[in-house]
């Protein structure tokens, strides 16, 4: 079946989740703490992700800016540096302004150029990904950003997959779904959308019932894989 529609998780997908701590650490003045920024980086991403995938058992949720936050103030500590809490208001401020990688807008306008639908299905808050959609200048290249607020639950629930066929009106077949997260691509696999695991970091892939589509080490192809 053709494909219609390619959505897009946003943090670490099309969003470099690294950024916010790459770019502080390169900032005037943040010598005695530099050379923590990759651990920092990883131990905040480590935890923010963690905490969804517990909430979400629960049934404890909150929005992801929550999330984001206790993952930071976790990963601080880990580091040493809890305190510094003139640090922790930058880092929080620069994840609202996340670069996007360099593919990005190319590959989203070569998505558009040949009808496409496109749209994030992102964990973020709606807050949060209009911030960092409109920082990366990424507005007129998405027809939608789907946010999982509106079903109270984070991914890899099927509420929140469900949510495309929703808003575009298409077939779970119809749909490439693209995602940084290898257990993201798996549970959409699963739920029987068309999947493509953007493994930058060549990771093994995740032993799950599901397994992704496609791997691969950038969003360039993507067009190519769509059908563009």
């Amino acid at each position: 079946m053709t494909i219609t529609t390619c959505i897009f998780d946003a943090y670490g997908t099309l969003f470099d989740v690294a950024a916010a701590a790459r770019l502080a650490a390169e900032e005037p003045g943040q010598d005695d703490w530099a050379a923590k920024w990759p651990a920092l980086a990883a131990d905040w991403r480590a935890k923010q992700l963690q905490y969804t995938w517990l909430r979400a058992i629960t049934g404890e949720h909150c929005d992801f800016w929550q999330v984001t936050r206790d993952g930071l103030d976790w990963a601080l500590e880990r580091q040493e540096l809890d305190g510094n809490p003139e640090l922790r208001e930058r880092l929080l401020a620069l994840y609202w302004e996340l670069q996007a990688y360099p593919e990005v807008p190319e590959m989203l306008a070569a998505l558009k150029s040949a009808g496409l639908n496109t749209a994030i299905l992102s964990n973020g808050s709606p807050d949060m990904l209009n911030g960092a959609v409109g920082s990366a200048g990424l507005e007129a290249l998405l027809d939608d950003v789907l946010s999982v607020e509106s079903v109270g639950i984070f991914k890899p629930a099927r509420q929140v997959y469900d949510l495309v066929g929703q808003r575009f009106g298409c077939t779970p077949e119809q749909v490439l779904f693209v995602s940084s997260n290898g257990w993201d691509a798996a549970g959409a696999s699963g739920y029987g959308f068309r999947t493509v695991w953007v493994n930058r970091a060549s990771e093994p892939v995740d032993r799950l019932p599901a397994r992704p589509g496609e791997v691969l080490s950038d969003l360039t192809r993507i067009p190519d894989l769509a059908g563009a």
